[in-house]
């Protein structure tokens, strides 16, 4: 035993509670949206718990976050809640590390390089301006099931070239596939995570007739699934069938999950809000915002980008990411043993006083250049994680964003119904609880 070790073994464990046998405190991990905050406040700023089966740290502030990314690979390893690994595949790009990641990271990003960006510009100012036309033709709506469409219409145009995809059997398996990504891997068939077993064994099924039947057709295409199957690595070697179904899958999750949720926030938020809501539209008519909409024209939008900067800060659609010690480590006095797992926090950190003065309040003001906190403090503001694993696509969803928001607000009006209950469900990402009420209009 190394003295270093000798010294590690000294320190304490973090303080906290583990909760019941085998389930821990899953069950208030996944349903109390305070569960950190309350933890936070009782114990400080590393806590331990057992979520999910694993003996767990959490592990919260910039600093916290610092460490953790900074040591990845050293001390710690990118890992998921097992419900959640299983669903991805053995094959996702979420759920390797090593030399593996790095190289699959790189044929992964040809889909998301600035120019493929580009390119994705026209097919969402079309789905978005038929969404707008549907729901101004409803008058009244329940928005957020809506919205869940229309990302996931983007995301199979562009990421498969299946047009409407919602609407087919792909959409509805990938609905309960996604009840289960955080659950618990009981695989009974009445169990959400069994269903969601099921659904990505169908979800893999019509992934892979839609692979087949490009490479037969030799018509690769130019969205992100003909990107990959013509992505080499540098030794020349290209995916295989299966990790390609695994990272279409993956795709799909990171192209309509998180960003269903970010929009739907910036809908609640702009609506309880309606100066922020003016100082955008007399932005976008200042700017003469006209189609055809591109990222170029977009750059313009600067207080826009800090209204969207400042949704993903209150309501980042990821609450946090996981980490697994490949070796004991010391932080902050306490004890971190090899085998456990530990949770960084995005929502947390960005309720940090020291960062964000009267943090609860929506205020796109603190992202102006002379407030930005970005400047202050390396990883206080990680909406889209950091380190080694960064989303992959955080330019493409900071564009479908944006494209989304300039066209909503420069041509419709929308108002919160009565009588509905607006707090947030947070799995498996942030919700209004009644799904989003709305009267929808055009200006």
């Amino acid at each position: 035993m190394t003295s270093q070790t000798k010294t590690l073994e000294k320190l304490p464990l973090p303080p906290g509670n583990s909760g019941l046998p085998f389930v821990g405190e899953t069950f208030a991990f996944l349903f109390d949206r305070d569960f950190s905050k309350k933890r936070l406040e009782r114990y400080g700023k590393i806590f331990k718990t057992n979520v999910f089966g694993s003996s767990t740290a959490i592990m919260v502030g910039a600093d916290a976050n610092q460490f953790l990314f900074k040591n990845e690979e050293q001390y710690v390893r990118s890992t998921w809640p097992k419900s959640t690994k299983i669903l991805l595949g053995p094959a996702s790009l979420a759920v390797r590390s090593g030399e593996f990641h790095t190289s699959r990271r790189k044929l992964l990003f040809q889909a998301f390089q600035p120019r493929a960006i580009a390119s994705y510009s026209p097919t969402i100012e079309r789905i978005t301006n038929d969404y707008l036309a549907r729901w101004e033709r409803q008058e009244t709506l329940t928005w957020y099931p809506e919205l869940r469409n229309y990302t996931f219409d983007i995301a199979g145009t562009l990421f498969m070239g299946v047009d409407n995809t919602s609407q087919t059997s792909l959409g509805h398996l990938f609905e309960t596939w996604c009840e289960g990504l955080f659950s618990i891997p009981i695989s009974l068939p009445w169990t959400k995570f069994g269903k969601a077993l099921q659904a990505r064994k169908g979800l893999l099924q019509g992934i892979e007739k839609i692979i087949r039947q490009r490479q037969q057709e030799n018509k690769l295409g130019n969205d992100a699934l003909g990107i990959l199957l013509q992505a080499r690595d540098e030794a020349g070697n290209q995916l295989t069938l299966e990790e390609l179904k695994d990272q279409v899958l993956l795709l799909l999750f990171a192209g309509h999950e998180t960003l269903t949720s970010a929009i739907a926030s910036f809908c609640l938020l702009t609506a309880q809000h309606p100066q922020i809501l003016e100082r955008i539209r007399a932005e976008l008519k200042a700017n003469k915002i006209a189609s055809p909409l591109t990222a170029e024209n977009l750059k313009s939008l600067t207080y826009l980008d800090r209204v969207l900067k400042e949704v993903l800060r209150l309501i980042p659609p990821v609450g946090g990411g996981f980490r697994e010690a490949i070796a004991p480590f010391e932080f902050n006095g306490y004890r971190i043993p090899q085998g456990w797992q530990i949770q960084y926090q995005i929502l947390q950190t960005h309720k940090e006083a020291d960062l964000y003065p009267d943090s609860e309040q929506f205020d796109p003001d603190r992202f102006s250049p002379e407030n930005s906190p970005e400047k202050q403090k390396n990883f206080g503001y990680i909406p889209f994680g950091g380190g080694l694993r960064e989303c992959l696509g955080k330019e493409f969803a900071k564009l479908e964003m944006r494209i989304f928001a300039a066209l909503l607000v420069r041509d419709y009006q929308w108002e919160l119904l009565p009588e509905q209950d607006l707090s947030l469900v947070a799995i498996p990402t942030p919700h209004p609880r009644d799904g989003l009420k709305v009267r929808f209009s055009r200006c």
